[in-house]
């Protein structure tokens, strides 16, 4: 089994950072597996609820970039990574794939 880190980042679509993170992903640091993921319904620490609903196209809803790399490469993005998302929206944990 191979140690790797999975790391998630949470944001908002009106934010606009998503392109540029991905961008950064995957032309610069190469990272292997990145996935976006758009939430219908979630809040952060500001207690305001981002959510879809049927009647509107909410361009503001919650989206997650999760990826995974080997911890030392994972240790060097990350450093970079928080001087474009604010503290907090970052988490990051170790695991095993095969």
């Amino acid at each position: 089994m191979k140690q790797i880190t999975m790391v998630r980042i949470y944001l908002t679509e009106a934010e606009g950072r998503v392109k540029k993170l991905l961008k950064y992903l995957h032309d610069e640091s190469k990272v292997n597996g990145v996935t976006v993921l758009r939430g219908i319904s979630g809040f952060g620490q500001s207690g305001k609820i981002h959510s879809a609903h049927l009647v509107d196209l909410s361009l503001d809803l919650p989206v997650i970039i999760e990826f995974f790399d080997s911890p030392e490469k994972i240790t060097q993005i990350l450093s970079h990574l928080k001087t474009l998302v604010e503290p907090n929206h970052i988490v990051y944990w170790q695991a095993q794939c095969d």
